[in-house]
């Protein structure tokens, strides 16, 4: 049965997150439409695609409309990390990829576009892995971009959390230890928002701006995913000197997102304080995967070497984030 390519209504949207949350083989809740709707309307120009085999959604790409070297680009997606191509396992066979990955093509030239770029979900967030999708992607012709992500395996810091570390990453974290820090969860608005001035503060410094802004992280928290998003907080006195904002992905995997401390203080270390008790909470909470992020820019192809010692330090393992563009 062939393959039926459609834009996305606002009428899915139910018949969508059931797809992603409970019968794709790669879906996370960051491409959910309840997650994607945080961004006011006006922010991207939606033209995410559903894919049908019969009545029943086999596949689904969240994705907005952008203008790239002049080009009408379908980008999937500028508002999440991560998204691609969500798929599920009844059309995961070598003939229905094919067909998949040549109808998507013509559907996209059919309606104009003129490039198109897709930013896949990594490896270890996957319910099952989708190779198939890569191999497709090379043979049609994608150049594809790998950016360097870092993760921890959770089981290696249950005996004791710093025996992953190296010996300079232990030094700092003993001297954390002696100025009186406090690890805390934030739970009220006033604490976020103080934790997000932090953020700003440190952004700022590299002249770089928030993807998100605090009545974003505040609709993010207590509208959409109070589950799934957490922030935590370094206290010198009452100070908030340091955070972090988690997403927590299925039961087991937790990503740490926006780490930032005040820069007057980091003679005390208070990152390596965060990050040593994030970890410890990653363990109590029974997480198997703690991921860093990436340490790369330019589409993987600088890597800085400090962020990355930094990240190394704490005993970190490597992925790739891999993302796939093409000229139509």
């Amino acid at each position: 049965m062939a393959l039926n390519f459609s834009f996305y209504r606002c009428e899915n949207e139910k018949e969508w997150d059931n797809f992603v949350a409970n019968k794709s083989m790669n879906g996370t809740f960051l491409q959910t439409r309840k997650f994607i709707n945080y961004h006011p309307n006006e922010r991207f120009k939606d033209c995410s695609i559903c894919i049908r085999k019969g009545n029943e959604l086999a596949a689904v790409i969240l994705a907005c409309e952008v203008e790239d070297e002049g080009k009408k680009t379908f980008f999937a997606h500028k508002g999440s990390t991560f998204g691609g191509i969500t798929i599920a396992s009844n059309i995961y066979t070598a003939s229905i990829v094919n067909e998949l990955m040549e109808g998507l093509q013509s559907f996209l030239i059919e309606n104009g576009f003129q490039k198109i770029y897709l930013k896949m979900v990594p490896d270890i967030y996957q319910k099952k892995g989708t190779d198939l999708l890569d191999y497709f992607l090379y043979k049609n012709g994608f150049q594809c971009y790998n950016e360097l992500n870092y993760y921890m395996v959770m089981e290696n810091y249950k005996e004791e959390v710093t025996a992953p570390f190296t010996s300079g990453k232990r030094r700092d974290y003993r001297y954390s230890l002696k100025n009186e820090l406090v690890f805390k969860k934030l739970e009220t608005r006033d604490e976020i928002a103080a934790y997000y001035q932090v953020l700003f503060m440190n952004l700022k410094k590299f002249q770089l701006t928030a993807v998100h802004s605090l009545d974003d992280l505040f609709d993010l928290k207590f509208n959409r995913f109070d589950h799934r998003i957490e922030f935590y907080g370094v206290f010198k006195d009452d100070d908030i000197i340091a955070g972090s904002m988690l997403f927590y992905f299925g039961d087991d995997i937790v990503h740490t997102q926006y780490l930032s401390s005040n820069e007057n203080y980091l003679k005390l270390f208070p990152m390596d304080f965060l990050i040593c008790n994030l970890i410890k909470t990653a363990v109590e909470k029974g997480m198997r995967i703690f991921t860093f992020g990436i340490c790369t820019e330019d589409q993987g192809h600088y890597l800085n070497l400090g962020l990355s010692r930094f990240k190394e330090g704490f005993g970190t393992e490597f992925c790739i984030n891999r993302s796939y563009e093409k000229v139509l």
